[in-house]
């Protein structure tokens, strides 16, 4: 089965996700889905939401270059265990929100733990764009967006694009 990448305002991306908890064939199925999709866009991260899916889980692959080798993690019911206090700036996008990008302010390493497909917890340092990546794909976990980490101008400005956008497609 393919699903579309949710675009936003659909009100799903607003939604906070369950966990998940056992770790079952569909969760498994729907990872390497979600991967799939992912690598398509193409992207760097995606959760589970953004496939309409309101379960925690994301996948990412920040390694870069994708000739040299991937790197994808699933994470499964993660969650931040600590976070720097130094700060990093980085330009986001999402792929719920094509062709949108906004600087975002986020803590430049964090600590997470969450559960593999093996069914064993996992806990990991991630910095640089790992880092952001994580915080920008478990706050679609929770229900938030990177434009709300942004000023009320730009916010309101990617709104109108996107709403543009949804109607430009409906349309076609």
């Amino acid at each position: 089965m393919t699903r579309s990448i949710l675009l936003f305002p659909d009100p799903r991306l607003r939604k906070a996700c369950a966990p998940i908890g056992r770790i079952t064939p569909e969760i498994e199925a729907l990872a390497g889905e979600m991967l799939a999709a992912m690598y398509a866009a193409p992207g760097v991260g995606l959760a589970a939401p953004q496939l309409g899916v309101l379960s925690r889980l994301f996948v990412m692959d920040c390694a870069g270059d994708p000739e040299a080798g991937r790197a994808p993690l699933v994470l499964v019911d993660p969650e931040i265990v600590s976070v720097s206090e130094a700060l990093n700036v980085y330009e986001e996008g999402c792929l719920s929100f094509p062709d949108q990008y906004a600087e975002v302010t986020r803590p430049a390493e964090v600590r997470m733990r969450w559960t593999g497909l093996d069914g064993r917890v996992q806990e990991r340092d991630f910095d640089g764009l790992w880092a952001t990546c994580a915080q920008h794909e478990l706050d679609h976990l929770n229900g938030r967006l990177f434009i709300d980490h942004i000023g009320p101008m730009k916010r309101q400005l990617i709104t109108r694009r996107m709403g543009k956008m949804k109607r430009d497609l409906a349309r076609a």
